[in-house]
């Protein structure tokens, strides 16, 4: 991986955004699991099976098809693998798209939309939004810019550093797919159990790496990095997924705010432990804190990313 594709597809991401009038393939992924979701349910039985099967299938065949796409470019040259290898990247970040939506929230709760807040945060959380207050959906937010952190960026940049832009549009067919069918409902319980580990075990690594870039990132906005490690140290094994506590402890100790607590999930109450320790009042401008924190640090790790890249280039 050469390190300036990581910088350039970062900075394509900023630039850029994730504008619906441009074709993307993490939306055919989407699009190409729902279409196959039934025949595999139908081929193969249990359905846990079925299920792994889909999740093998697309995952592979996404991968393939970013090599041989990346091979029909480097035969015209080695520039247009080059920007190939670029735009691949750059479909798997989403920095400025985390930051758009999260601000959206931000900008509808100090308008006095809570209800239009309400509706914008449906977009990008899977709880029950329709009857949070104002801290809760300023709480839902801060948490989902803090663990998408990885989601959209630590994890796709750390596929990329070990298996090229095919590495990581494979990671985000497998975080697709666990959007899709990763859930706990009747539906997906046995369906979805396959994809659901799949992606736990995909962002294990960078779950436990993301405090670094969060410690470096509060230090330079002035929060709080040493109580960021503490919390993270201990509540973020509290959560139910064993990746989206690590960042989202980390964000709660640098930001000094409670995070997590009970939510309802498809009209059902589950009940979750609070991460981090009350502190700083509740308002909108913790969502402007956290999309600094997270875009900060970004930075800091496509900057390490790169400088692995060129200390192996080197060896």
């Amino acid at each position: 991986m050469e390190p300036w594709i990581l910088i350039a597809a970062f900075v394509l991401d900023i630039v850029l955004g994730d504008p619906e009038w441009l074709p993307h393939p993490v939306r055919w992924v989407g699009k190409a699991a729902t279409a196959s979701e039934n025949f595999w349910r139908k081929k193969i039985a249990p359905e846990f099976w079925g299920g792994a099967a889909l999740a093998v299938s697309l995952v592979f065949s996404v991968w393939l098809g970013a090599c041989v796409f990346l091979w029909g470019l480097n035969t015209l040259g080695g520039v247009f693998h080059l920007m190939g290898s670029v735009l691949l990247l750059y479909y798997c970040l989403s920095v400025r798209s985390l930051a758009s939506e999260a601000w959206r929230v931000k900008a509808l709760l100090d308008s006095n939309g809570l209800d239009a807040a309400r509706r914008q945060l449906s977009r990008i959380v899977g709880r029950d939004t329709e009857n949070l207050d104002r801290e809760g959906v300023v709480r839902a937010a801060v948490e989902t810019v803090a663990e998408n952190f990885v989601d959209g960026i630590l994890s796709p940049l750390f596929f990329a550093l070990i298996g090229g832009p095919p590495a990581a549009l494979a990671f985000k067919a497998v975080s697709t797919l666990d959007s899709m069918v990763g859930y706990k409902n009747e539906r997906y319980r046995r369906f979805g159990t396959f994809s659901a580990r799949l992606d736990d075990a995909a962002n294990f690594i960078p779950a436990r790496v993301s405090p670094i870039p969060i410690f470096f990132a509060a230090m330079i906005f002035n929060k709080a990095p040493f109580h960021a490690l503490r919390i993270c140290i201990r509540d973020g094994g509290k959560h139910s997924s064993p990746n989206a506590g690590i960042p989202e402890a980390a964000f709660a100790g640098a930001l000094g705010v409670q995070l997590g607590g009970p939510n309802f999930y498809g009209g059902r109450l589950v009940e979750k432990p609070f991460i981090g320790d009350e502190g700083a009042p509740v308002r909108s401008s913790l969502i402007l804190d956290a999309i600094l924190l997270m875009a900060g640090a970004s930075i800091i790790t496509v900057a390490g990313c790169a400088a692995l890249a060129v200390a192996w280039a080197m060896k």
